[in-house]
């Protein structure tokens, strides 16, 4: 049987497959050994994972994608895995843009896209990522993302850029004021999720022209700086994530604007990965 996980650092879902299909599927907290210490991991996985798991001794092989899961981190986490499944054969971690390359494109060559809280992306020959434009984090890069449209949009709105009818539905809906926005990004922790939480307003009110236009020019950004030097005009744009699945529209919008055109859309990889390490041919 094997295991698959897909793992940010909020949540962290699990898929035991066997020969017939899922066995099981569970989700415990966030699994990111970048942030994480090596105790906090292991007992991620022994007080959480352990005692939902049915079928330990017949895992023989586990498949770990998730945040933070690069260079060293990675053998810190293959070594945990091992330790709490000795029966497994075989231990991979890779990152969660592998898993989102894999999901995506299956075992063909492709563009694959993160578009959530954060964005990434990357050039992928059906097996490994053979390019990938620096995503930079929040505060120097990651175009497309939540966080960077709650950004936008808190410039926006604070610098008399959109109108007053979304000014007032926003000061209304959220009771969120300049001081209180400043403090939770300066001064409080996960400043990156609190300005992609913002989306869930404009979501609302999409078809405020201000709003969409935000969206697209955030999405056109994105595509111009990080899928472009790719140089591969004859593929199309696959994405996963919620600013993805959620705004495929606005997505699909600045594809055209940009002579690009979009794939595959998912809200999560994990039925993806479930495909592509069921598949034989």
């Amino acid at each position: 049987m094997i295991l698959i996980a897909d793992s940010g650092s909020t949540k962290t879902d699990w898929c035991v497959v066997g020969n017939s299909g899922k066995v099981l599927s569970i989700s415990t907290q966030g699994i990111n050994p970048l942030v994480q210490s090596e105790n906090e991991v292991e007992r991620v996985l022994t007080a959480e994972l352990m005692p939902l798991m049915t079928h330990i001794s017949d895992i023989t092989d586990i498949r770990f994608y998730g945040a933070g899961c690069r260079d060293e981190m990675i053998i810190v986490l293959e070594r945990l895995l091992r330790k709490v499944f000795p029966a497994a054969v075989n231990v991979c971690v890779d990152s969660d843009l592998l898993a989102a390359a894999r999901a995506l494109c299956g075992k063909n060559e492709g563009i694959a896209c993160i578009l959530g809280t954060g964005a990434n992306s990357c050039l992928y020959d059906g097996e490994h990522i053979t390019a990938n434009t620096p995503a930079l984090g929040y505060i120097l890069g990651d175009e497309g993302s939540g966080a960077v449209l709650g950004k936008l949009f808190v410039n926006a709105l604070f610098k008399g850029r959109l109108s007053d009818n979304v000014r007032t539905a926003f000061e209304v809906e959220t009771q969120l004021t300049m001081p209180v926005i400043i403090n939770k990004v300066y001064r409080q922790p996960m400043p990156n999720r609190f300005l992609a939480s913002l989306s869930l307003f404009i979501g609302r009110h999409i078809d405020e022209p201000d709003l969409h236009r935000l969206v697209v020019d955030n999405f056109r950004s994105f595509l111009v700086r990080n899928i472009r030097p790719y140089c591969r005009p004859d593929l199309p744009v696959n994405a996963i994530g919620s600013m993805a699945y959620h705004y495929r529209e606005c997505l699909e919008e600045a594809a055209r604007a940009e002579g690009m055109r979009i794939g595959t859309v998912m809200k999560s990889p994990m039925e993806g990965l479930v495909r592509y390490h069921t598949t034989t041919v």
